[in-house]
C-alpha cells in the first residue's frame, strides 16, 4: 500500500504489538458534524471503507472498541452491524474507561491504540501504546499523536489506522492475494 511505505520503524513496532484498537466516534468514525431531524432525532454518517477495515481487524484477532463521550443510537446500531462488542458511550473520562477495558481484557496499555480527534481524547491517547490522530484533528491532538492519518475522520482516517495495524502485523500480503 503506497501510503504505508517509508513508515518510521518505531511506529511499525508500536503498531505490531496492538491487540486492541479503540476509536472515538464524532470526528473520528464520522466527519464530526451532528445532524438532527425535525423530530429531534440524531443521524450520523459513517464511511463504509472504515467499517470494512474494522471488520478486517477483528477477523485478524485485533479487538475493536468504541469510547465516546456522547450517547447516540446510530452508534449502537453501527457497532452492532460491525460486530463490535466493546461499545462505551456517555464516557466523560475516556482514560478511565480505557484503563478499565484494558484490565478486563488483561492487556497492557502498550497493546492498545487509541484514535481520536479532539481534546477529550488526549488523556486516553496518552495511556495507549499507539496514539493516532485523524488528519482533521485539533492541532494539540496532532502534537500528542504518534501518527496522524492522511485522511480525515469519517472519510477514511479509521481505515488507514486499520491498514497500518494489519501491515505492521504482517497481514496485508495474504489479504492482497485473497482479493486478487
Amino acid at each position: 500500500m503506497p501510503y504505508l511505505t517509508d513508515l518510521p520503524a518505531d511506529l511499525v513496532a508500536r503498531a505490531a504489538g496492538i491487540r486492541l484498537a479503540v476509536f472515538d466516534v464524532d470526528g473520528t468514525l464520522t466527519d464530526g458534524r451532528l445532524y438532527y431531524g425535525e423530530d429531534g432525532r440524531e443521524t450520523k454518517v459513517f464511511f463504509v471503507q472504515d467499517g470494512l477495515g474494522l471488520k478486517r481487524l477483528q477477523a485478524h484477532g485485533v479487538q475493536v472498541a468504541i469510547i465516546s463521550a456522547r450517547i447516540s443510537h446510530p452508534v449502537a446500531l453501527r457497532a452492532e452491524e460491525l460486530g463490535i462488542a466493546h461499545v462505551y458511550q456517555g464516557q466523560g473520562d475516556k482514560r478511565a474507561c480505557l484503563l478499565e477495558l484494558l484490565d478486563a481484557l488483561h492487556l497492557a496499555p502498550a497493546q492498545a491504540a487509541f484514535v481520536g480527534d479532539d481534546l477529550p481524547d488526549l488523556p486516553a491517547m496518552r495511556v495507549a501504546g499507539l496514539a493516532v490522530a485523524v488528519a482533521n484533528a485539533h492541532p494539540w491532538v496532532i502534537e500528542q499523536a504518534h501518527w496522524t492519518t492522511r485522511r480525515a475522520g469519517g472519510q477514511g482516517g479509521a481505515r488507514e489506522v486499520c491498514d497500518l495495524l494489519l501491515h505492521a502485523q504482517g497481514r496485508t500480503d495474504a489479504e492482497r492475494e485473497r482479493w486478487q
